[in-house]
């Protein structure tokens, strides 16, 4: 429906291992710059792989009718029209009609036809088995996963659920989508039922909730009318032990409008609601993961519980089956919008995104024992993963009242990192002093230098929620002012060749920083930004090969890359 007819599974684990593919849009040679480690291939789980059964193999016709069979011809006679004119992406956009109240679209259940459920699980056993012929311990890990992609009235709330299982456990259950439920609770104990029946073991991550309109990260009620109350913290804390911070469809670690003092807030924004005939962007505190953390303070001082104390990754999201998230080899998130020519026209709906307003990002970093299916899934449940926008900037964090200043230039800073405080997504209590952070941050080996590390912090007291940001380390012999601001790093983006240089910058940042401010009777959370220099931004290469301004794209020419760590809480 997007354009991409020929990438499958198949070719998804053979670009992210570093092979060549052929593209699904422009049927070029493409190849990854760095392979990743492990990739999970989430197609949505709603009609799982109907439509291009239907194309290439036919609807199955033992268990219909004779007007059943008719229609089925009709509607695959329909959908060969619409993709021969490659108007399948304008029929998405009327399946997403939010015409509908947000209760409404969530209370209402979607009929699936028999030979869609027959389709769905011939296409998830041959998903899970092609999992498996690629997963390689130790090298390349392939994870079966799907998403779950509920958006009742426009309000994004998907999840991207995987498993360490492997495909003899996975051909016990078939993924369950919001044709089933709306509702993300359902969802939770639908995964405490099938882990409980089958052995496997999940978890689900919320993605986009820049785009959540609200519904996301809420404080007071949830998205059935009822409030919040510990049963329902608990469930979500015990599935949703981690959420995505960045991806092609725009940043979701703040905004200005929540974070009105954080003059880093505002990148690669995405200020576009997934339906036709979209209203206003209007962004929340319940969009973004920083206020969601504040709000999960908040909840848990009422309820004593925290819905929200969750990890953060960087994810892909492409659409094309080539999980790129390199600035100077962006696919795109369709097959279309590879090609620059296309992406100005991408959207064809007034106010639609277009390919320039798809962000190179991001990819999720994971401090696992080993490469493999339950070693990394192990290390999403304690939250020891982080955030990158695309580069491998290598980040480790570790909280405690035994660190010490000077442990940064240790070699072996896990083992003092561990000893004296807890890794990144671990907890605090009942401190006496204020606890110290261990920092190390590296850049990627083939990219930019760091511009500095900072520390944010989010507090609760009495109901009310706070937030500051702290530059704790920082490149060159800048000085910080009164309030603790530094001087931006100059940009070398070079606007006529698209290059830029190292010459200003660090290749790594260490330190220990203590919390200035810290209250042993207030709840917190700590969690790093490490910011790189400015890069040039895909639009602006976009822009030099077409030979027409940058300005004309509608987008920063450069761009400053980061990481997010997961945060470190403090209960007292």
């Amino acid at each position: 429906m997007t354009g991409n007819e020929t990438a499958d599974p198949e070719t998804a684990y053979r670009y992210a291992m570093g092979l060549p593919v052929i593209h699904p849009g422009h049927r070029g040679l493409v190849q990854i710059g760095t392979p990743l480690d492990f990739l999970v291939v989430a197609d949505h789980a709603e009609f799982l792989g109907s439509l291009r059964y239907a194309m290439e193999r036919g609807i199955p016709e033992e268990d219909l009718g004779f007007f059943e069979g008719i229609a089925a011809k009709i509607g695959v006679w329909y959908m060969e029209g619409v993709l021969e004119d490659g108007e399948g992406r304008e029929v998405i956009m009327r399946i997403l009609d939010a015409s509908e109240t947000v209760a409404d679209a969530a209370a209402r259940t979607i009929d699936v036809p028999a030979p869609a459920a027959q389709i769905k699980k011939t296409i998830w056993n041959e998903a899970i088995e092609t999992a498996d012929t690629f997963n390689t311990p130790g090298e390349f890990t392939a994870l079966i996963g799907w998403e779950w992609s509920s958006i009742p009235g426009g309000e994004n709330l998907h999840r991207v659920v995987f498993t360490s299982a492997d495909a003899s456990i996975a051909k016990n259950f078939l993924p369950y989508g919001s044709d089933a439920s709306a509702y993300p609770e359902d969802l939770w104990h639908w995964l405490d039922e099938t882990s409980a029946a089958t052995g496997a073991d999940f978890v689900a991550i919320p993605h986009n909730s820049n785009v959540s309109k609200g519904y996301m990260f809420p404080s007071e009620q949830r998205l059935r009318g009822t409030p919040i109350d510990a049963d329902w913290a608990k469930l979500r804390a015990k599935w949703e032990r981690v959420v995505e911070a960045s991806q092609i469809k725009g940043d979701s670690e703040t905004h200005s409008a929540v974070s009105p003092n954080d003059p880093f807030a505002d990148f690669e924004g995405y200020p576009h609601y997934l339906q036709p005939n979209a209203p206003t962007y209007e962004p929340t505190p319940a969009d973004f993961i920083r206020t969601g953390l504040m709000a999960g303070l908040a909840i848990e001082e009422r309820i004593g519980f925290n819905p929200y104390q969750f990890g953060l990754i960087g994810s892909t999201d492409a659409h094309s089956g080539l999980p790129t998230a390199e600035e100077p080899n962006f696919w795109g998130k369709f097959a279309r919008d590879s090609i620059p020519e296309n992406k100005a026209g991408l959207g064809g709906i007034p106010g639609d995104p277009n390919g320039w307003s798809m962000s190179a990002s991001g990819l999720a970093a994971v401090w696992a024992e080993e490469n493999s299916r339950e070693a990394i899934l192990a290390a999403f449940k304690r939250r020891e993963v982080y955030a990158t926008t695309g580069p491998r900037i290598a980040v480790r964090v570790f909280g405690g009242a035994g660190i010490k200043p000077g442990d940064e230039h240790r070699s072996d800073i896990a083992a003092v990192g561990r000893a004296g405080g807890v890794p990144m997504g671990g907890e605090l209590e009942s401190l006496t002093s204020a606890p110290s952070f261990l920092i190390h941050a590296a850049k990627d080996p083939k990219g930019a230098n760091l511009d500095r590390v900072q520390m944010v912090k989010g507090w609760t007291k009495d109901g009310a929620t706070f937030e500051r940001v702290y530059n704790v380390a920082w490149a060159g012999d800048r000085v910080a002012d009164a309030e603790g601001r530094i001087p931006a790093i100059p940009d070398t983006v070079d606007l006529k060749t698209a290059g830029y240089t190292n010459e200003h910058g660090s290749a790594s940042l260490a330190t220990v920083w203590m919390d200035p401010d810290f209250d042993p009777a207030i709840r917190s959370f700590y969690y790093v930004r490490v910011l790189a220099i400015p890069t040039p931004r895909h639009s602006l290469r976009d822009a030099v090969a077409l030979r027409i301004d940058p300005k004309e794209t509608g987008h920063p020419s450069s761009i400053q890359e980061r990481v997010y760590t997961s945060p470190i809480h403090y209960r007292p």
